[in-house]
């Protein structure tokens, strides 16, 4: 496809506020060393400086210890690395080769052992390995399990959208949009956010119908906000995992069009979010049972996820060049990638 030009992204008109960490600069800096040390870009470390993880690590952590800050901006780069690296794979024909390392990664997860000793020399099973450890230090017993449930299933979304791709037919709009919640890959961003905020909520929480609606539609806004951002990128590349575009495919509309309507899903998706806030909040002071240190944890859950739909907006405006980088909204992928990273392993 063609480079799509003369682009703007709308404003979401995000009712929340926010603040930031006063050392995310710092954690940016750390973020990029650390990449660098275990050998996950070998070049162009100010271009990957550029992605900011640690201004969105110090957007949406809240008041934390610089060492959480610190190691969720290390995931983060992290994850940048793996996503474009599977992107690289698919481009070039060679998904096969990422059956081994995100096996050791999965292993790794579920055991604490990478069992095939030429795929933990791996870069991002080595620093997957680093991270998971330190993650897994600072969770309470059921952080720690969703964290473990969620990984695999960010891991299981990358595959599904090589399929997509691979597809004669786009997907259908609903698959798309409960694959990006994974996709996305926040939730295990989250669970660490929580962790690092002392945040602990009991499982019976967690699968309340009025919380998974609250996580769902701010998984949502964010996810969708980011397919607008990265639409220059993903239409100039023919990837059709882009709410914008499967708008514009289902719906028979133009792109100027489809920018408009998801634009009005995400203003409606917003309204749904603070109703389910609402409800969350009105349901835990009706229930006589529920401790009020509990009340208190979904509280501040609530308000961390404000911060994670607003700080992902702000961060992609201001602080981040990775969807105006020229290489990056071309279609191709990022300067920083490396081309023979999978193949070490």
């Amino acid at each position: 496809m063609a480079q799509l030009h003369s682009f703007t992204v709308p404003d979401f008109h995000l009712p929340f506020g926010n603040s930031k960490h006063p050392q995310a600069a710092r954690a940016n800096t750390e973020a990029t060393s650390w990449v660098l040390r275990h050998e996950l870009v070998t070049h162009a470390a100010e271009e990957f400086s550029g992605i900011g993880c640690g201004h969105l690590a110090g957007r949406v952590s809240g008041d934390v210890p610089y060492d959480r800050i610190l190691l969720l901006a290390e995931w983060m780069a992290w994850s940048f690395v793996l996503d474009d690296q599977h992107d690289h794979l698919i481009r070039t024909g060679q998904v096969a080769a990422w059956r081994p390392v995100i096996g050791a990664i999965t292993e790794y997860l579920e055991t604490g052992k990478a069992g095939d000793a030429s795929a933990r020399q791996n870069p991002l099973v080595a620093g997957f390995m680093d991270l998971c450890d330190r993650i897994l230090a600072g969770m309470s017993q059921g952080t720690a399990s969703r964290y473990r449930t969620h990984v695999p299933l960010m891991l299981g979304s990358l595959d599904q959208e090589a399929g997509n791709r691979r597809a004669a037919e786009r997907p259908a709009l609903q698959d798309y949009i409960l694959m990006r919640r994974h996709s996305s890959q926040i939730l295990p961003m989250m669970d660490m956010v929580e962790a690092g905020l002392g945040i602990d909520l009991p499982q019976h929480i967690h699968d309340l119908p009025e919380f998974r609606a609250v996580v769902d539609s701010a998984l949502d806004v964010i996810s969708w906000g980011n397919d607008v951002f990265s639409l220059p990128k993903e239409y100039s590349c023919g990837d059709n995992n882009n709410l914008v575009s499967l708008v514009a495919t289902w719906e028979k509309r133009s792109l100027p069009d489809a920018v408009q309507a998801v634009e009005g899903r995400i203003q409606a998706r917003i309204e749904e979010y603070l109703e389910s806030e609402r409800r969350l909040l009105r349901l835990m002071e009706a229930s006589p049972d529920t401790d009020p240190s509990v009340r208190t944890a979904v509280t501040r859950c609530v308000r961390s996820y404000q911060d994670w739909i607003i700080g992902a907006d702000l961060w992609q405006r201001y602080e981040c060049t990775r969807y105006s980088d020229e290489r990056f909204a071309a279609g191709l992928e990022s300067a920083y990638t490396r081309p023979d990273l999978i193949s070490v392993a």
